[in-house]
């Protein structure tokens, strides 16, 4: 876990970053262990966000990242269609999940359909700063092959 502090009207405001990559296993009734870093940064808070992310995976947020996250989207105009259709999407397929004693989440299951994620196919955890990301392991691995192609 890394703390970044940041500077903000004379005093720092600090933030728990989501780092890494994780091999969690996905066992029977679709639940996930988050592994113990990734519950580092919640802290004492066990609610998390679980949302439909982008390109087929599950975005994972504290309810403080979901507040600011949603703020921006809340604050765009409804008059804008696209504005509209990024709200339908975020917010329809968003849960509050609490964790359990062993910090494990049980996946809904609309998320894991859109997902693609399976028993037998195993999962990828990533840390995205902000944010985590639940990836169907194949699935990561194209995105990420891509992503060297691009950033490196």
């Amino acid at each position: 876990m890394v703390i970044n502090g940041e500077k903000q009207e004379n005093k720092i405001i600090t933030k728990r970053l989501f780092l890494g990559e994780y091999q969690p296993n996905l066992t029977k009734g679709a639940r996930l262990a988050l592994p113990k870093k990734i519950r580092e940064v919640f802290g004492e808070n066990n609610r998390i966000i679980l949302s439909r992310g982008f390109e087929n995976c599950i975005f994972g947020f504290t309810p403080d990242a979901w507040e600011i996250e949603s703020q921006k989207n809340l604050d765009a105009s409804t008059g804008d269609k696209r504005s509209r259709m990024l709200k339908r999407y975020l917010f329809s397929g968003a849960y509050e999940i609490d964790l359990d004693a062993q910090g494990r989440v049980v996946l809904p299951k609309s998320l894991l359909t859109y997902s693609g994620l399976q028993e037998e196919s195993g999962a990828m955890l990533i840390g995205a700063g902000d944010h985590f990301e639940i990836w169907d392991k194949d699935s990561w691995g194209k995105i990420f092959e891509t992503l060297e192609g691009q950033v490196v």
